[in-house]
């Protein structure tokens, strides 16, 4: 697994090749238009280009990474928006000035006193703005990244609780199916009349079996050990309701009392076991838990009912697909027609995935709303940041004689600002949050009409 400071490392050496490519690329076309073919002025062009490309592309994208580490886009949109704006504009502003205090006045012999007048005044306008838009990209590239690997976890999150519900679902089901209640009370009522001792060690142990059920659903993994006992006192009582019509081999010790396994598995697999088999005195059902390498291996004889009807399969899949989003360790399933095997893995730990927040929470939809207002406005400010300095440009060299660019640049700006407001959720003339504390007022409003009902 990667650690964070190699991220960054990779990432800059990552950026590090692309300045230098940018910086050859961007060279070699300005050499080309400028005819600066002699060794001196192609050393020059070089030279701009690489301040351009190091200078701005580089040190824009290890502020980049370095804020990732400071504010988290996901958690912290908002500090991250906002330390992004600041510090790009600061370090693009200033480190634009610098690479044109180089170039103009210490390579091209122009006068300190004429940086800021003139021609120069629109060169770094232009500059400024160009190198904003490209940083504005990469800035959005960089958060649509970061929540593209958030919205990955939070939709494998919600897989696993899904997942993890309906196995669990489906194990209460099996264990309250009417089919198994009905013979268990069958069995306890001859039981009273015939072994009033042996029905009152058949009601002890299927109260332990319901216990377990209703201590272990809301786990996700459970030491191996507890399993076994828990299917030990089940295959118990199944003996009492089959007699000798059912065998069974469960280990009383475990490598290792630390390995765990996904709850309730056993049960349902033993459950299968006799459901889709004949179990009688002359076809009788052996069942044997063992452990064998890193896996716990449920093994039975098959002998299939005829009436069964097909199997759905669905605790099979769903214990696999349990094990499948906690470990890349897969559920075995071998069937030779003469012993059906399965082979579940045993595990530490999960994959490092957590998922104890409340998944079901309305802030994940309200996130996914913003994010894609978030999009559209960084969209929106590239493209005024690329567009604008060509405005410029076009209306110096063709009618430098009004300046006309002035009307989109503070027209489209004020557009800008307004969104950039609609994405923080917040109005000039209605406050912060201004949406959320008029629904919260209407609904206050409605209770309140419905209580004088």
């Amino acid at each position: 697994m990667k650690t964070p400071t190699n991220h960054i490392y990779n990432k800059i050496k990552n950026d590090f090749i692309l300045c230098t490519k940018l910086t050859i690329v961007i060279g070699i076309v300005f050499i080309i238009i400028n005819q600066q073919f002699s060794f001196k002025g192609a050393g020059i062009t070089f030279l701009i280009s690489g301040m351009y490309s190091f200078t701005l592309g580089l040190g824009n994208g290890i502020i980049n990474e370095y804020l990732n580490t400071k504010w988290d886009w996901v958690k912290e949109t908002n500090k991250r928006v906002w330390a992004g704006i600041i510090t790009t504009v600061i370090y693009t502003i200033l480190a634009v000035l610098i690479i044109h205090f180089i170039q103009y006045v210490l390579l091209f012999g122009y006068k300190v006193e004429n940086f800021f007048q003139g021609y120069l005044v629109w060169v770094h306008l232009f500059a400024i703005i160009f190198s904003l838009g490209v940083a504005a990209f990469f800035h959005a590239k960089g958060f649509m990244v970061n929540w593209k690997s958030a919205m990955t976890q939070e939709t494998t999150k919600q897989e696993i609780v899904a997942k993890t519900e309906t196995a669990k679902f489906e194990s209460l089901k099996n264990q309250l199916d009417p089919h198994f209640l009905f013979n268990s009370l069958n069995v306890l009522t001859s039981l009273i009349g015939e072994n009033p001792a042996q029905a009152e060690k058949f009601t002890t142990k299927l109260s332990k079996v319901y216990r377990y059920v209703l201590e272990q659903r809301n786990k996700d993994l459970v030491p191996i050990e507890e399993e076994l006992k828990f299917a030990k006192t089940y295959m118990q009582l199944l003996e009492m309701r089959f007699e000798d019509a059912v065998k069974f081999n469960i280990p009383d010790t475990i490598s290792n009392n630390d390995l765990k396994i996904v709850p309730l598995s056993l049960q349902l697999l033993l459950e299968n076991a006799v459901k889709h088999n004949v179990v009688s005195s002359s076809k009788p059902l052996t069942v044997s838990i063992y452990e064998e390498d890193t896996y716990l291996i449920i093994e039975n004889n098959v002998n299939p009912k005829e009436a069964i009807g097909k199997s759905t399969k669905v605790g099979l899949q769903n214990i696999a697909d349990r094990y499948g989003l906690i470990t890349q360790k897969g559920v075995k399933i071998e069937n030779n027609n003469k012993t059906f095997k399965v082979s579940l893995p045993l595990l530490y730990k999960m994959n490092d995935i957590m998922y104890n927040d409340d998944l079901e929470n309305s802030r994940y939809v309200k996130a996914v709303e913003r994010v894609e207002k978030l999009k559209e406005f960084y969209q929106n400010l590239a493209a005024y940041c690329i567009v604008i300095p060509f405005l410029i440009f076009i209306n110096l060299r063709f009618s430098s004689g009004f300046h006309w660019f002035w009307f989109p640049i503070f027209g489209w700006g004020m557009g800008l600002a307004f969104h950039f407001l609609e994405v923080n959720n917040y109005n000039i003339f209605l406050g912060n949050n201004w949406e959320e504390r008029k629904i919260k007022e209407m609904m206050e409003k409605e209770n309140q009409h419905k209580n004088r009902r």
